[in-house]
């Protein structure tokens, strides 16, 4: 073993310590990269804080026409007799002027090359998907229809191997219907019947995907109300396979399915899977309900000072029950890796650009009444696909897919 014995080695020992980490202190940690901002519409506030304003000209053809084959016709206002919507773009605060990019049809496929995109809920998550297939189309003029696994609606693209797919599951819990079989109780109340929900388990229509998308979208609260389900044919709750007791209405019902069903996606999707949970989409009748002469033929915008008289619960009008479902859809997802794509606000704006009597079938206004409810496409559902594209698109560059 060596041995220092000189004495000016060791005085000098303990100072050329002292100066070593006296430098090693000074000396400046590695580099780490420099965060990168996010893109234009892909930060969540992106569309929970802007404006619409004209698209900077001059303003590019729609993606799609109206003989996409993934059209629906109801949706389909410019092949139905409506002129053209307005050319609006969203621009978001953040972005410091600058507009939502459309999608890169092209470049949106190459990125999620293998990759699998399922959207789980109502119509409205129809509405979205249909305007995603047909903007993705423009860049596959070989895409085809898919529907497998249950798909109520999807499509491959063969040029990237990507599937998009709607899975229609309109309260997401299991419902089935129970008919009354004695005839006393047929003629009890009028009930003909109900529809039995069993919160704590997934519809048949997705309960088997969970593993098979990179990316899910969920949605649903429009068919949470007596229109759809009156006296005569009402909710039932069960957990367990046993009648909830006591009995539930149909609001407390909304939010323990919420609730069941998000604790359901957090324990049996995938961590690495993209869980997206989308807001209510606004209805815009005005004049009465859809049932009762309500209308929304209009080719205006509404002003900001004007959502709150339109949509907060406070006034009690016929379109209240988006922010009312958004609250509790809120309040399930809390604490969960599902984020929360919040549309509704941007789409409050935006009452000229629904079908109302542009429906595209003969008599269909006198017996369904106005569509205040979905929208015209090529429309805004164009614009909630360019946010939810760059937020895949994030993800995806992220190395998280």
């Amino acid at each position: 073993m060596l041995r220092l014995r000189h004495p000016l080695v060791l005085l000098l020992l303990p100072i050329t310590l002292t100066i070593l980490l006296l430098l090693f202190a000074s000396s400046p940690p590695p580099s780490s990269p420099t965060p990168q901002p996010l893109p234009c519409g892909a930060a969540l506030s992106d569309a929970t804080d802007g404006r619409w304003v004209p698209t900077p000209s001059p303003a590019p053809p729609p993606l799609y026409s109206p003989s996409c084959p993934f059209h629906r016709n109801a949706w389909n206002c410019l092949r139905n007799g409506r002129t053209q919507l307005a050319a609006l773009s969203w621009a978001p605060t953040r972005c410091g002027g600058a507009v939502v990019p459309r999608i890169d049809a092209a470049g949106f496929l190459a990125a999620a090359r293998g990759r699998r995109v399922g959207l789980v809920g109502d119509s409205l998550s129809e509405n979205l998907v249909v305007a995603l297939l047909c903007a993705l189309r423009s860049a596959d003029d070989g895409a085809r229809k898919w529907k497998r696994r249950g798909a109520w609606r999807g499509g491959y693209f063969p040029r990237e191997d990507v599937v998009v797919a709607y899975h229609r599951a309109v309260l997401l819990a299991k419902y089935t219907w129970q008919p009354v079989e004695k005839s006393k109780e047929l003629q009890k109340d009028g009930v003909k019947g109900y529809y039995r929900v069993d919160i704590d388990i997934p519809a048949d229509d997705w309960v088997n995907v969970t593993k098979f998308y990179d990316v899910l979208i969920f949605n649903t609260g429009h068919w949470w109300d007596t229109y759809k389900f009156p006296k005569e044919t009402p909710l039932v709750f069960y957990k367990g396979g046993k009648p909830i007791e006591p009995p539930l209405g149909i609001h407390e019902g909304l939010k323990v399915v919420l609730k069941s069903m998000a604790s359901y996606i957090e324990r049996e999707v995938p961590r690495k899977t993209l869980k997206l949970w989308r807001t209510q989409s606004p209805r815009h009748f005005y004049g009465g309900e859809w049932d009762h002469n309500g209308s929304c033929v209009s080719d205006r915008l509404l002003e900001e000072h004007e959502l709150n008289h339109w949509f907060d619960p406070m006034f009690g009008g016929v379109n209240k029950e988006a922010r009312m479902v958004n609250s509790e859809i809120k309040e399930a997802i809390a604490g969960t890796d599902i984020q929360l794509l919040n549309l509704t606000y941007m789409s409050e704006f935006r009452a000229d650009a629904h079908p109302a009597i542009w429906l595209g079938k003969k008599d269909a206004v006198a017996v369904y009444g106005q569509d205040c409810m979905h929208w015209c496409l090529p429309g805004v559902p164009d614009t909630w696909v360019d946010i939810l594209a760059a937020q895949i698109l994030h993800y995806l560059k992220q190395g998280k897919g």
